[in-house]
Parts: structure tokens; sequence; C-alpha cells
């Protein structure tokens, strides 16, 4: 079971000077409730290299079991810090893709257009695709077979407006996760912020927020799981 994990290789918040990156937690709980299955996950970036973790996520108060374990896994830190470029993957070698949040993939993964091929190979073949808060920017070009976005008429979710706001970041990111999805025809809908709320349309499961990011790697699985066993 190869799974391959995309990542961010931005680091910076607009014109803040603040750092950004991948969210922790949104990486380390799919990575690790996977792993713990039996995948074989390859960790991937558009520049290759050092994964920047946002040091927002990287505090005591947003530390989860999940996060704890990175803390004392040298291995997979020294994946983190090593990641295969982007540009080297070949999307046939892998059963599924899964995209972490953070603010960093609404400058880089929104746009790299190696990182919209890959998911449009993805989706032509069925392959599962995943994504959880702000990691749906990466599906803002990205294509149906017929040139349709891939999200339209289809049940989404991501980081939502309102969420957005709370963390002032509103006026800072390129573009809301939630409008963008609602502009590309999809069927966006919303928990309460900071809940749970994860939902799948055929190979597509998108998750809202850090919270969520447990059960989209459980629901990324289960749509798995019948494929490898067939």
């Amino acid at each position: 079971m190869k799974i391959l994990f995309v990542l961010t290789s931005h680091d910076t918040l607009g014109d803040t000077g603040a750092k950004t990156g991948f969210w922790i937690e949104e990486f380390a709980s799919p990575y690790y409730a996977l792993l713990d299955n039996g995948a074989d996950i390859t960790i991937a970036t558009p520049k290759g290299g050092q994964a920047p973790i946002d040091p927002n996520s990287d505090t005591e108060e947003t530390a989860t079991a999940a996060t704890k374990r990175f803390e004392t896994d040298p291995e997979t830190q020294d994946r983190i810090k090593n990641t295969v470029p982007l540009s080297s993957i070949n999307p046939s070698d892998y059963e599924a893709v899964f995209y972490p949040g953070g603010h960093g993939p609404l400058w880089d993964l929104a746009n790299d257009e190696t990182s919209i091929k890959l998911i449009e190979r993805f989706n032509a073949a069925n392959k599962p695709i995943g994504f959880v808060c702000h990691a749906p920017a990466a599906l803002k070009s990205v294509k149906n077979v017929d040139g349709t976005p891939l999200v339209q008429g289809k049940k989404v979710t991501g980081f939502s407006n309102s969420e957005e706001a709370a963390v002032q970041l509103t006026d800072v990111v390129p573009f809301l996760v939630e409008d963008m999805l609602k502009a590309n025809g999809g069927i966006y809908s919303k928990g309460d912020d900071w809940a749970v709320h994860v939902l799948q349309d055929g190979n597509l499961i998108t998750g809202q927020n850090p919270a969520s990011s447990e059960l989209v790697a459980e629901t990324l699985l289960k749509v798995i799981k019948p494929l490898i066993n067939d």
C-alpha cells in the first residue's frame, strides 16, 4: 500500500514577515494512522528537501498524541528534512495521494503545475485523493478529463471563512479556501468552527480543519483497503 504525501515548500506568510508552512497535526495524525496500518509512505514537496513547519503548529497548545510522537521520531523528522521533489514522482506508483494543510499550500500548491497534473492523473485513474484544512487550495486549478473543475458538483469542505477570520488572516491569504471551492462549483459545507467535519464524494476526500485530519486518514484507508485486497 504505497501512499504519497504532498507537503508545501512555501514558508512565508504573505507580507507579514511571519513564517508559515505545513501544520504538524495535519501531517502527523494521518501519517501515523496510515503507517501503523502498513502504508509505505513517500513524502514530496514542490522543491524537495526541507518541508517548512508552521511554527504556530509547533506549540504546547497545538500538541496532540501524534505531534508528540513526531517530536520523538528522528526517522520521520529526517524524512521531512529530505523530501522528494514532486517532479520525480510517478502517480502510477501509488494507490493514493494525501495533502496535509497549513497556510503554505495557498501560495505554492494552488498554482504548482506539477501538483495540478499529478492530482489530475490520480483522479483520472479513480485513485483516492485526500485533502485537509487549507490543502484543498491545491484543487484550485485542477480539472476533470472533460475540462471542468474537479470539485464541480462534488461535496467538499476545507478551512472555512469563519475559521480564517478567527485566526485573523482573511486579509493576508491570497484567497479563501471556502470561497474558491464554491467558485469552482463545489457543494461546500462546514461543521462548527474547529469541529471534525469530513466529506467523501467518490474518490475525493476533504476535511475542514486540523481536528478533521485523523478522520480523513481513516476514510482514505477505508477506500484504499478494498483496492489493495482485490
